[in-house]
């Protein structure tokens, strides 16, 4: 199902899933984050997904005209929690309301899991 904005010159429909693939990526630009998570965890391990399954780890719904998105994400050991959560909501409602013109009523974090990063091995050595 898609979101529908018209305009003088027509109709435009932007599909969910282009929704969540612009969440997901305006996401792993915040500081914090290392990636996105799948939605589902499997006996308590959060799967990282890579940059090509960058929309699974997102839910787009839509709450009247508006679009709430649900993010499901790991986050680097060591960062805060709470600090890099609101940065990825400021962030996602940021760019998905000013790349699609839609009104983003809610963004909603799940945090999967948290991981150690590789540049953060490498400072211990």
């Amino acid at each position: 199902m898609g979101r529908d904005v018209s305009t003088e010159l027509g109709q435009i429909t932007i599909s969910d899933e282009v929704i969540a693939l612009i969440s997901g990526m305006a996401a792993t630009e915040c500081y914090g984050l290392v990636g996105m998570a799948s939605r589902n965890i499997q006996d308590g391990i959060a799967e990282l997904l890579g940059m090509d399954n960058m929309s699974r780890g997102v839910e787009v719904r839509l709450a009247g005209d508006e679009v709430v998105v649900d993010l499901y994400i790991i986050v680097e050991y060591g960062t805060k929690i709470t600090e890099v959560a609101h940065n990825v909501m400021n962030k996602v409602r940021y760019v998905v309301e000013s790349m699609t013109g839609l009104k983003v009523s809610r963004v909603n974090i799940t945090v999967q899991g948290v991981r150690v990063t590789h540049a953060r091995e490498d400072e211990r050595k």
